[in-house]
């Protein structure tokens, strides 16, 4: 498939979405053009990734478990501003780098993640991450289809319209598509005025606490800030 043919196919794809369904049918598309399971777009944050959409509810889940191991290609992705490709979870330098994000996808069956930065002159603003049930690299043309895709996203991430909220208003897109990020930083403030600690310290206890747990950080959060845990005991 071309870069026209792949452009046809992402405009078809985009066409009519409201603001909020664009990234997880970008996530979509990437599946329809690459050799992957899966996609999930997350944007770049203090602290921890927000995952924006999915192409599926199990690629919605490997971009929570980078969020809570504050660990992955994705991260590494963002740091770098450069595709990481991680060909090879099972064995290998890829294992080593990522053990225990690596042990947690091949556990439901992902063995290959790559994750292109989303940006432009140097500045990162998220990445797309890409799921792969055997290992292997992408080729030539498959990792410039997957900037493609990227290219798009990185647009439709930083000049969506604004959307009208429901006091009649507009609100900026963000604002509608990651309102369960939200509870992350209300969880992080509370864990701060409970244990007496910055910031930095509080998202490392809600990481801690989740891996322990075999839960997500977005899970144990919610669970925070429903007054169901404290993680000072009380």
């Amino acid at each position: 498939m071309d870069a026209v043919r792949a452009i046809d196919v992402i405009a078809e794809v985009v066409r009519d979405a409201r603001p909020g369904e664009i990234p997880a049918r970008l996530c979509a598309v990437a599946v329809k053009l690459l050799p992957v399971v899966g996609a999930s777009v997350s944007l770049r944050c203090n602290g921890m990734p927000i995952r924006l959409g999915a192409s599926s509810a199990e690629a919605s889940y490997l971009a929570e478990v980078q969020a809570t191991l504050g660990d992955g290609p994705c991260l590494s992705a963002s740091q770098a501003g450069a595709p990481v490709l991680a060909c090879d979870l099972t064995a290998g330098r890829d294992v080593g780098r990522w053990p225990v994000f690596a042990q947690q996808v091949t556990a439901v069956g992902v063995q290959a993640v790559y994750s292109v930065p989303l940006g432009d002159d140097g500045v990162t603003v998220g990445t797309l991450d890409l799921y792969r049930d055997t290992p292997g690299e992408l080729t030539e043309q498959e990792l410039r289809r997957a900037l493609l895709v990227a290219a798009v996203m990185t647009l439709a991430l930083t000049s969506l319209p604004r959307e009208e909220n429901g006091s009649g208003g507009e609100e900026p897109w963000l604002g509608g598509l990651a309102p369960e990020h939200d509870e992350v930083h209300q969880a992080i403030g509370m864990i701060m005025a409970q244990l007496g600690i910055d910031a930095e310290d509080a998202l490392a206890r809600l990481r801690a606490h989740a891996f322990a747990q075999s839960r997500t950080a977005l899970e144990v959060a919610h669970d925070v800030v429903s007054h169901r845990e404290r993680l000072d005991g009380g």
